[in-house]
Parts: structure tokens; sequence; C-alpha cells
């Protein structure tokens, strides 16, 4: 099997995800690929392999992204914070990550590579903050605290069921996150 065609089951996975969540069938993968679930299992023997697979496939996507806005000549420092926080792939747009919380009881080795994943890759963001603290344009306040104020949010986010109850998709409450850590430490002139 070629790297085209696990990232065209990872791709695949994703699509089966956004309609059915979490429970989705390796049958519905085949469907949606037009595959056979033997195939799909010569590269991933099972279900909790490939979630955990689409976890770090998913957060591969979003820090390629998060490269190429830190690396965007167009885009001010503040944007680039604003963008890195919230970036989500237009692939993903969408994808209803609230439901993930079912990882935890049926999938624990998936779910504990979600929470490994969200915790890392904070080089870049903490960059730009210093950076930004150089330049005046934002407050100097404790990375560690505002890491932990947006993780502990996106577990909350992405591990309870409260979006839902209250019609609130993710990428809108993405957004409103990385404006109310943003606008808390950006220094008004």
């Amino acid at each position: 099997m070629t790297i085209d065609n696990k990232a065209r089951i990872l791709e695949g996975a994703l699509n089966v995800y956004k309609t059915k969540g979490v429970k989705f069938t390796m049958d519905d993968l085949a469907n949606e690929l037009g595959m056979s679930k033997k195939t799909i299992y010569t590269v991933f023997p099972d279900k909790g392999t490939l979630l955990y697979e689409v976890v770090d496939y998913t957060f591969d996507s979003v820090n390629e992204l998060q490269s190429k806005v830190v690396n965007d000549p167009e885009l001010s420092l503040i944007e680039k914070l604003k963008t890195i926080l919230g970036v989500l792939p237009d692939a993903y747009v969408g994808v209803d990550f609230t439901q993930l919380y079912v990882l935890k009881g049926k999938y624990p080795k998936a779910y504990a590579r979600l929470y490994e994943r969200l915790e890392n890759g904070w080089e870049q963001t903490l960059e730009l903050m210093d950076e930004g603290v150089k330049q005046g344009l934002i407050k100097d306040v404790n990375r560690v605290i505002f890491q932990l104020a947006h993780e502990a949010t996106l577990e909350r986010f992405l591990m309870g069921d409260e979006l839902q109850k209250n019609k609130i998709t993710y990428e809108e409450a993405l957004r409103e996150l990385v404006n109310i850590l943003t606008e808390g430490i950006i220094i008004k002139e």
C-alpha cells in the first residue's frame, strides 16, 4: 500500500467521521473509499490504530498550516498569533470534533494520543508571543497559564457536550476562544 493510499484512507475516515462520528464502521469507510475492508486492514489492523493515525494526521495538517502562517510575510505578528491559535485546515471545517470524547472509553490509545498532541507543538506560538512582547504588542503574560487555558478549553470543547447542547460549532467555539485569549493580551493603543 502506498503512502497515497494511506493518506486516502485517513481522508476517507475523516469524511465518514463528518457524517457518522466516531461510531462509523469499517464498512462505512470501505463504502466511502470504494475499496474492500480487507484492503483497509492491510494498512490499519484495526479501527483503534486507524483512529490513532487520524489524530496524528489531523495534528500534522494543523502544524503544517501553522508553519505556513508563521512564515507568511503578509500577516502581522498579531494576525499570525491569532491564526495559529485557531488554525483549522479547510478539510476539517464541518468536522464535529466534539464527539471525540467517545475515544476515551472505546479507543484509549487514540484518546491518549489526542491529549498528548493537544499539549505539544507550542513552540511557534510561544516564539510569536515572545516577539510580540519585545515589540510591545502584547502583554508579558505567564506562558504556562496561557497555554494551559487554551489547552484546557480545547479539551473541554472536545470532551464534553456543552457545544452541542448550545448549538455552537467547534469552529465557532475555537474562533471565540482565540478572540477571548488574544483580545485579553493585546495592548490597546
